[in-house]
């Protein structure tokens, strides 16, 4: 009886600091279309990257808020098949206009990959029914293993990893495992820059290259230079391209840093990475505050973290799809319950 009180107790105070939560995501959100307007006036520039990926943010998360109240397991569940689906159209994705459909080779393919997973594990965590679970998380192996079929092992290893963390959340506390994904993402951020600065220890470097690949440390090293060479403005939203001697010299015209961070600080400066990491502190604090059950908070996370990681390590946040799922998958995970509804931790 206790307990029950407590969590209802939890769940009100966490539905009365919703709205909280939601203004600052809109300000954070419009802080970052307003300092790369800034950045492109400033310094020159092309903003219109940064102004579509704050766009499909909102609209995805937006459209979870709404999805995840009127089907709260229904919802991610059809979002996992979707992510598949995508996939497989994907490589047509040119022949649209824009090409807003475009996932790259690697990944964009891989985030899409993970947030399929992501829903899965939400929608079984929020299921009620033990054979509903059972199915939806079998579902989650299953896109795991049509990544490794389909030519995407980084997908289907990081898929692995959400369903994986999804399995082992059951009684953890929300605040601990949000706290410990959290240290996660930022020595994984803190692991980039030192790559990219060319501050690891003696030795670490020729291992780096290995794993990351000799191109993608030259991109990274630029980007690093850029961002001493222009440490507050930065160089100007999407000239990245025309202004590192790796890309020149490779691939002249074409092709960022593949790293959210790195492109970031290069870019649009010191603001622009603060701005960068204020999305997912939002992100993180609206989860905190979700009157969703623990174990779907807790999975949405961890498919986030995982996509950061990628973010980090690739170009996965050029593409729309991506940046539209991750806030459809955040939208999921902190609806509202309609009243009357089970409580916070109620109805996994």
């Amino acid at each position: 009886m206790g307990a029950s009180g407590r969590t209802a107790a939890s769940a009100r105070a966490a539905d009365g600091h919703g709205g909280g939560a939601d203004a600052a995501g809109m300000v954070a959100l419009a802080a970052c279309a307003a300092w790369a307007l800034v950045t492109a006036a400033v310094s020159g520039g092309r903003p219109e990257g940064t102004l579509l990926a704050v766009l499909a943010v909102s609209a995805g998360y937006a459209g979870g808020r709404i999805a995840g109240v009127l089907l709260p397991v229904a919802a991610p569940a059809a979002m996992a098949p979707a992510g598949a689906l995508l996939v497989v159209v994907a490589p047509h994705a040119a022949r649209l206009p824009g090409g807003l459909l475009a996932l790259g080779d690697t990944a964009g393919t891989a985030a899409v990959w993970v947030l399929s997973a992501g829903a899965a594990c939400c929608a079984a965590c929020a299921a009620r029914r033990p054979l509903s679970r059972s199915v939806l998380r079998l579902l989650a192996a299953g896109l795991a293993v049509a990544a490794a079929l389909l030519g995407s092992p980084t997908g289907a290893a990081a898929a692995l990893a959400v369903l994986a963390c999804s399995l082992a959340v059951g009684g953890i506390d929300r605040s601990y495992g949000l706290a410990a994904l959290t240290g996660v993402s930022v020595l994984a951020a803190a692991a980039t820059w030192a790559v990219a600065a060319d501050a690891l220890p003696p030795g670490l470097p020729a291992h780096a290259a290995d794993a990351l690949g000799a191109h993608r440390v030259l991109l990274w090293r630029d980007a690093a230079a850029l961002a001493v060479e222009h440490p507050v403005l930065g160089a100007g939203p999407g000239r990245f391209a025309d202004l590192s001697p790796t890309v020149a010299a490779y691939s002249p015209g074409t092709g960022g840093p593949r790293s959210a961070l790195l492109q970031q600080a290069a870019e649009q400066g010191l603001v622009g990475v603060a701005l960068l990491g204020a999305g997912p502190c939002w992100a993180l604090y609206a989860l905190w505050r979700s009157r969703r059950p623990t174990p779907v908070v807790l999975t949405a996370a961890a498919a986030l973290t995982v996509l950061a990681g990628l973010a980090l390590a690739g170009d996965a946040l050029s593409f729309t799809p991506v940046t539209a799922g991750a806030g459809l998958l955040a939208g999921l995970a902190t609806a509202r319950p309609l009243e009357g509804g089970p409580p916070a931790d109620g109805a996994g």
